[in-house]
């Protein structure tokens, strides 16, 4: 059985990490490597950073905070933000990321994904999808740091996704996201039905529980900022909690 990965994300601005609600009213949560290197300690399986206004602000994710967090961690790293070609994808491999994760340029020009993914091998082309419920029940993705919501229906750009070269789907509720009300389940059981490449929850855990309910749900990995930011619970912590629960953690 594959062991449930926990996964401390740092969105970072400006070369700290921020975290806000529904993108917005960001704080400052700390430096990016010594963020990462507490989470390492306490047994993180990988660390996620993503670079919040890089996309805004028409730029590359920073390669000096990738190089920061690099020097400070032996896990694996997957980095977001301002990817736009597989130039930019490959500046950031070369700068010490493991794995890229596209969401804006994918939505623009899908062959991007593919593109990433025959350079460099499907493991390193993650998908995000941040994915915001509609009226009549489905959901409709958002781009450009939530800015801007599409015509696309994300369960289908989940499975459209997957066949075009994504490795895994990084799967974050727009409506959740900060709120600490845990993670919207039936967004992560429609994308587990619509996939088979591993996808990881993210936006609105406070709780173990929250991260039960997510894997019980089709969730291969569990990705959470606010609750390791302010020290609510560390990440041994947690997965004391779902081993507890009878789920399968790296410990």
């Amino acid at each position: 059985m594959l062991t449930t990965r926990i996964i401390p994300c740092l969105d970072v601005r400006d070369g700290r990490v921020v975290k806000g609600v529904r993108f917005q009213g960001l704080r400052d949560a700390g430096d990016p490597a010594e963020r990462a290197r507490v989470y390492q300690a306490q047994g993180a399986d990988e660390i996620t950073m993503l670079d919040v206004s890089a996309t805004l602000e028409e730029r590359r994710a920073s390669r000096d905070t990738i190089r920061a967090i690099r020097d400070s961690l032996a896990l694996p790293i997957t980095v977001g933000g301002g990817i736009r070609t597989v130039d930019d994808a490959e500046a950031v491999l070369r700068s010490g990321a493991d794995k890229v994760s596209i969401n804006s340029a994918a939505v623009e020009s899908p062959t991007l994904l593919a593109d990433i993914a025959d350079r460099f091998g499907s493991q390193c082309a993650v998908l995000a999808i941040d994915a915001r419920r509609a009226p009549d029940g489905t959901w409709r993705v958002r781009t450009r740091s939530g800015s801007e919501e599409k015509v696309l229906d994300a369960v289908d750009w989940a499975g459209l996704g997957e066949r075009i070269g994504a490795g895994e789907i990084l799967l974050t509720s727009f409506d959740r996201d900060g709120t600490h009300e845990g993670y919207d389940l039936e967004l992560i059981a429609a994308v587990r039905a619509a996939v088979n490449v591993p996808v990881i929850a993210s936006g609105g855990a406070s709780t173990p529980e929250h991260m039960v309910q997510a894997v019980n749900a089709g969730a291969d990995a569990v990705l959470a900022a606010s609750i390791f930011h302010d020290g609510q619970w560390t990440v041994s912590a947690i997965k004391q909690e779902l081993a507890r629960k009878g789920i399968e953690v790296r410990q």
